[in-house]
């Protein structure tokens, strides 16, 4: 049986690195912090208060799909939480991991399941300004949910609640991983 490989997403302030750590250590995955994958020049322009382009995600993404394909390689799964708040992020995301599903035209689905942590915009904000050792400033907030498109119903994903205990989020997402 494959390990899953999951992407723990949602907008700044939702709590993909706590859920992201949580699953991980529930499935005995390996875990990484997306951003710990952002490139310099990224981490001190959101700490400057501004916001990424779709130009500047692009290493990111790119280093976050390699790590979801090293794992895949590896047979190992894993978790890591990464934002991914569009459809074309989470699809880069997938393509480092599709899994040819036979008798079905097209032929490629994601290996890769998605898990949105959904939040409100004041709680998402009054989290991020309760992090003042983090990069992200809370005035960022609002550009994440400008930009967040909820997952398709072609997309393997599962949505949980931000304001839900971790250990209620870790065995919902566990129960649809089946």
């Amino acid at each position: 049986m494959a390990l899953p490989l999951i992407v723990v997403g949602g907008v700044a302030g939702c709590g993909k690195t706590t859920l992201a750590a949580a699953l991980a250590a529930a499935r005995g995955l390996p875990f990484r912090d997306g951003d710990d994958l952002h490139p310099p020049a990224n981490t001190a322009k959101m700490a400057a208060g501004l916001a990424l382009t779709d130009a500047d995600r692009a290493p990111w993404l790119t280093a976050c799909a390699a790590q979801l394909a090293a794992w895949g390689a590896a047979g190992s799964g894993g978790v890591i939480s990464a934002s991914a708040l569009k459809r074309q992020y989470r699809d880069q995301l997938y393509a480092a991991w599709p899994v040819v599903t036979p008798g079905v035209t097209p032929g490629v689905t994601p290996g890769i399941t998605y898990v949105l942590i959904r939040i409100t915009p004041a709680l998402a904000a009054a989290r991020a300004a309760a992090r003042p050792d983090h990069f992200w400033p809370a005035s960022l907030t609002a550009s994440q949910f400008a930009i967040l498109e909820q997952p398709a119903a072609d997309e393997a994903a599962i949505c949980v609640d931000a304001q839900w205990p971790t250990n209620d989020q870790v065995a919902a997402v566990l129960a649809a991983l089946g």
